[in-house]
C-alpha cells in the first residue's frame, strides 16, 4: 500500500512507546490507532509528524486519516507543547468553586494559557473533568517513561504546582458515596482486594448466572424492568435479547464508561470504589449474550478508574473469573480497557464504537442499531457502568425485589455543603437531594441544572416535584444558589456544546454556534431586533437542531435554555 508518508523518522522514544502499545503483528489493526496515538502523547507530549508516520507504517493507515483521528481529541496535541500540561476545568460547577481564581494563579506561576512549547509546564482550560464532587478540578498530564497522570481535586495553585513540578501528589480523600445497595462497598471494601470483594458478596451474581443459564439471565433482566442509566432510559433487557438472538457471530459487548456529561461522576465512583463489580457485571453480560470478549471504554480524564479497573481485571483473570475457562465452565470471556482522549460526543454509543475502531468519534446514522451492526460490524451490547452493576442486584435479589426497590444514583454538586453520589428512589425531589447533601453552603436554592448540560434548569415549584427517570436522566443535579446568574450558566453550557460538537452534521455544527451567539446577546442586553425576533430565532434553532441533528448532542443542546425560556425567565426587554 502506497501510504504517501512524510518521510520523517520517529525517535527511539516514539518507537519504544509504539512497541508497547501495538505489540507484535499490527498491520491492518486500525483499532490500535487510538492506543498508539495515546502512547505517543504520553511518552513525548505530542503527536509529531515522524511519530504519526511510524503509526501509519505499522497499522497501514493513510496519514490523512490518522491525522483526522488525532485532531479529533482534545487530549492529543499535534504541535509541540510543554512536557507537563495542567488541564483546568472551568465548567459550570468548577467555575462556581473558584476555577477563575485558580486560572489567575496558574498564569502567575506558569505563564499564559495555551501552547507552552519551550516551557517546562503549561496549562489550559478544559471542559468538565468528571470531578464535580471535588471541584475545582485539574488534570495534570506529564509526558515521559512512565507517564504521570494526576487528578488534583479540589485543587489549589500550590497543589497543582507540586503535581506539575514533582509529578507527585498526596492521595485525595475518598468521595462522598451514600447508599446501601449499589454503593454499599464503596469506601468500605478495598477496591484492590478480590478477597474482600468475595467476602462482601462478590461474584454471587456470576455464580447464579452460570447456574440458571443465559436465557434465564436475560429473562430476569427483562422482568426487572431495568432501564439504561446513561440518560436515554432504554429497556436493558430488550438490548440483551436483541444481541443474544442475532444470528451473526461473534457477538461483542462494550461497557460505556465515557462519562462526560457535566455534573455527572457516579460511574467514576463505581469504577474507582467497586471495580470488581464492574468486571463481574460485564462478565455476566458477555455470558448472557454469547460474547467472548468485551471492551471497557473509559474517558481519558479518569486515570484512577483505569488503574483500579485494570488491577481488578488482572486479579480476576489470575483467579479464573476471566479468561479461557471462566469458573471452570469451559466458556471464554475476557475484557480489555480502551481509553478515550477527550471527546464528549464519544459518550454516544455509535461514536464510541467508531472511536474503538480507530475512526473519528462521530456518531453513525441509525438504523442499523449496534445490537444488529455494532463494533466491527458485529451485534454489540452497549451498556453504561451503572446499568450493568444493577444487574448484580437483579440476579442476587430477584427481578421482583429489584423492581420493587429500584434505586438511581444521583450526583449532587454545585452550591451544596457536601457534594457527592447519593442512591435514591425515583420520586425524590431536587430539594430533598440538596438536603441529603447537607443543604446549601450559603443562601437559598434558586435553581438546579438536572440531567447535565443536556438537561433542564428547574426552578420554583419544580424543585419540589418528584424526579422521574426522564427528568433525572444521567443523574446529575447541580444546585445553584441565589447569587447565580442563570443566563451566564446557559452561556457556559452553550459554549460547551459548541466546543464539543463533532461538526459532522450542519444542524449541530452551525446551530451550537448560533445558540451561543444568541445567548451572549441576551446576556449583554444587545438583542438583534426585538425580544420577539430573538425568541423566534431561538424557537427555530430548537426545532431544526432537534429534528435534524444526527445524535443527542445536537438534539438536546438547546434543552437547558429552552427550559428557562418556557418559564419566561430568559428573554427580557434590554435596559
Amino acid at each position: 500500500m502506497d501510504l504517501r508518508l512524510h518521510g520523517i523518522e520517529a525517535s527511539d522514544d516514539e518507537r519504544d512507546a509504539l512497541d508497547a502499545a501495538t505489540g507484535g503483528e499490527s498491520a491492518g489493526r486500525r483499532d490500535l490507532l487510538l492506543p498508539a496515538l495515546r502512547a505517543l502523547q504520553e511518552r513525548v507530549g505530542w503527536i509529531s509528524p515522524g511519530g504519526l508516520d511510524e503509526i501509519c507504517r505499522r497499522l497501514e493507515i493513510p496519514p490523512a486519516e490518522a491525522w483526522g483521528v488525532a485532531s479529533f481529541y482534545a487530549l492529543l496535541a499535534l504541535e509541540r507543547d510543554a512536557p507537563v500540561v495542567a488541564h483546568v476545568c472551568d465548567d459550570v460547577v468548577c467555575a462556581r468553586r473558584g476555577a477563575e481564581q485558580l486560572c489567575g494563579e496558574l498564569t502567575r506561576a506558569f505563564g499564559p494559557e495555551g501552547n507552552a512549547a519551550g516551557r517546562s509546564v503549561g496549562w489550559r482550560r478544559t471542559n468538565c473533568l468528571g470531578q464535580c464532587d471535588r471541584a475545582p478540578a485539574v488534570l495534570v498530564l506529564a509526558a515521559g517513561a512512565p507517564t504521570t497522570e494526576l487528578v488534583v481535586a479540589p485543587a489549589s495553585s500550590a497543589e497543582v504546582t507540586t503535581a506539575a513540578r514533582d509529578r507527585w501528589l498526596a492521595p485525595s480523600s475518598a468521595p462522598v458515596a451514600v447508599g446501601t445497595t449499589l454503593l454499599r462497598r464503596v469506601g468500605v471494601v478495598d477496591p484492590a482486594s478480590l478477597d474482600e470483594y468475595l467476602a462482601a458478596g462478590g461474584y454471587a451474581a456470576l455464580s447464579r448466572a452460570i447456574e440458571i443459564g443465559p436465557a434465564a439471565v436475560i429473562d430476569a433482566v427483562v422482568r426487572s424492568g431495568l432501564t439504561g442509566r446513561g440518560g436515554a432510559g432504554f429497556p436493558a433487557g430488550r438490548k440483551w435479547e436483541a444481541v443474544a438472538g442475532a444470528p451473526v457471530r461473534p457477538h461483542e459487548i462494550v461497557v460505556n464508561a465515557d462519562e462526560s456529561e457535566p455534573g455527572t461522576f457516579k460511574d467514576r465512583v463505581l469504577m474507582e470504589g467497586d471495580p470488581f463489580a464492574v468486571v463481574e457485571a460485564a462478565t455476566i453480560a458477555g455470558f448472557a449474550v454469547g460474547a467472548e470478549r468485551g471492551y471497557v471504554y473509559i474517558r481519558g480524564e479518569y486515570p484512577v478508574a483505569v488503574q483500579r479497573l485494570q488491577t481488578a481485571m488482572d486479579a480476576a483473570r489470575e483467579r479464573g473469573y476471566l479468561g479461557n475457562d471462566v469458573l471452570g465452565t469451559g466458556r471464554r470471556f475476557d475484557l480489555e480497557i480502551r481509553r478515550g482522549a477527550g471527546a464528549y460526543v464519544c459518550g454516544e454509543e455509535t461514536a464510541l464504537l467508531n472511536s474503538i475502531e480507530g475512526r473519528r468519534g462521530e456518531p453513525r446514522n441509525r438504523p442499523p442499531f449496534p445490537a444488529e451492526v455494532g463494533l466491527f460490524g458485529r451485534p454489540t451490547l452497549v451498556n453504561n457502568v451503572e446499568t450493568l452493576v444493577n444487574v448484580l442486584r437483579v440476579l442476587v435479589e430477584g427481578a421482583d425485589v429489584f423492581r420493587a426497590t429500584e434505586t438511581k444514583l444521583a450526583c449532587v454538586s454545585g452550591d451544596v455543603t457536601q457534594p457527592g453520589t447519593h442512591e435514591v428512589r425515583f420520586g425524590t425531589s431536587v430539594r430533598e437531594l440538596v438536603q441529603r447533601a447537607g443543604g446549601m453552603r450559603q443562601g437559598d436554592l434558586r435553581a438546579a441544572l438536572v440531567g447535565g448540560a443536556a438537561g433542564r434548569v428547574l426552578a420554583g415549584d419544580e424543585l419540589d416535584q418528584p424526579l422521574d427517570a426522564a427528568r433525572l436522566g444521567v443523574g446529575a443535579v447541580v444546585a445553584l444558589d441565589e447569587s447565580t446568574n442563570v443566563t451566564d450558566v446557559l452561556v457556559r453550557i452553550a459554549a460547551f456544546f459548541r466546543d464539543e460538537s463533532c461538526g459532522q452534521c450542519v444542524p449541530c455544527r452551525v446551530g451550537t454556534v448560533r445558540q451561543e451567539e444568541l445567548l451572549h446577546r441576551v446576556a449583554s442586553g444587545r438583542l438583534l431586533g426585538s425580544v420577539e425576533d430573538e425568541r423566534a430565532r431561538f424557537d427555530d434553532l430548537v426545532a431544526v437542531m432537534g429534528d435534524a441533528s444526527i445524535c443527542g448532542l445536537g438534539q438536546l443542546a438547546t434543552t437547558a435554555a429552552a427550559s428557562v425560556v418556557e418559564r419566561g425567565d430568559l428573554f427580557e426587554e434590554p435596559r
